[in-house]
């Protein structure tokens, strides 16, 4: 396979921890050319960082320069996704964008129709696919393990977390708080368990107290004025086939544990938990829980910025294509109109 060549849309943290050296650990594959930021200077100081040869302010101009991209990472603001994406993908560019896939559903709808028109690869990075323990929750389940899974809980949970920097709180720029930031990880995960369908039924909550009250938090404090988004949601999806989920996330909660992160699935022949992975079930008659203390760590961010780089060759791959981003901020659309309900 020929070496693709990759930019990067937005030059902030994500790109600068996660996608930029997972590009560079992979120069038989890929190659960094480009960074693309509104501001120049921050462009050119992170492509000096890393070594790339190009910086622009204008994705237009990138696209239309002599060492063009083949590939964009878009790692701006959750309202930027759907115009870069759109752009990279009629600039026939192959796309990994960052979580949530859009604002709207109708935006993440026209992105996928969009890359399935022009032949080309649109995914998105929930790396939490990668962990060793849920591809080993994977694994029993494809192998029959559990049976047939009919419930699933899916944390994830900060005790008091509100990013006080940035734009998380702006609910024009981020579309939602807790869901869009957090919650969709999760949600991802447990639709992976269900072949990733739809729920015909959706009763969601969702609330802002300790966000809209201020106050002290594990991530330092932030402007309860100007906390525009929910701190908490609570979901129940209901599947065609009787199954269900039930959502939980939180930016802000009083509760104990600091950060909840977690799978708690159900199954006619076991259950599992996802952190720490075990296994729930009966044998010759008598309960046993199945425990796995030597699952190796593995580096998430990497082995996405793979299963994106297999897509695009045409490979088998397990990165969230297109069609479930489509799915999956449908689903997100409809909890936040269950909760306005």
């Amino acid at each position: 396979m020929p070496i693709l060549k990759a930019a990067i849309i937005g030059g902030g943290h994500i790109a600068d921890q996660n996608h930029i050296p997972a590009l560079k650990a992979l120069p038989e594959r890929v190659e960094l050319v480009a960074i693309c930021s509104r501001d120049i200077h921050k462009a050119r100081a992170l492509a000096d960082k890393h070594d790339i040869p190009l910086a622009f302010d204008n994705a237009a101009e990138m696209f239309e320069s002599d060492n063009r991209p083949d590939l964009i990472i878009n790692c701006t603001a959750n309202h930027l996704h759907h115009p870069f994406t759109m752009q990279a993908l009629e600039n026939n560019c192959h796309v990994l964008c960052e979580k949530p896939p859009a604002i709207l559903a109708a935006q993440a709808g026209e992105m996928a129709d969009l890359a399935q028109k022009n032949g080309k690869v649109l995914a998105y990075n929930f790396q939490l696919r990668q962990t060793p323990e849920y591809s080993l929750l994977k694994r029993a389940l494809d192998n029959g393990r559990l049976g047939e899974v009919y419930h699933i809980k899916a944390n994830f949970l900060r005790r008091r977390g509100i990013p006080g920097w940035g734009n998380f709180t702006n609910k024009s720029i981020q579309g939602g708080g807790a869901l869009m930031d957090l919650g969709v990880h999760v949600l991802d995960l447990a639709l992976g368990l269900l072949g990733y369908s739809e729920p015909d039924r959706i009763i969601a909550n969702t609330y802002d107290y300790i966000g809209k009250a201020g106050g002290k938090g594990l991530m330092g404090g932030w402007d309860a004025e100007k906390f525009e988004v929910e701190d908490a949601c609570f979901a129940h999806l209901s599947f065609p086939d009787n199954a269900s989920i039930t959502l939980s996330t939180s930016f802000a909660l009083n509760t104990k544990i600091p950060k909840n992160v977690n799978l708690e699935v159900f199954g006619t022949k076991a259950g599992a938990m996802l952190n720490p992975f075990s296994l729930y079930s009966e044998v010759e008659g008598e309960l046993v829980d199945m425990e796995f203390p030597h699952l190796e760590e593995t580096d998430i961010q990497l082995k996405n910025t793979i299963a994106f780089l297999d897509a695009c060759d045409g490979k088998p791959s397990n990165i969230c294509n297109a069609a479930q981003g489509a799915v999956l901020q449908r689903i997100v659309e409809a909890i936040y109109k269950s909760a306005e309900k």
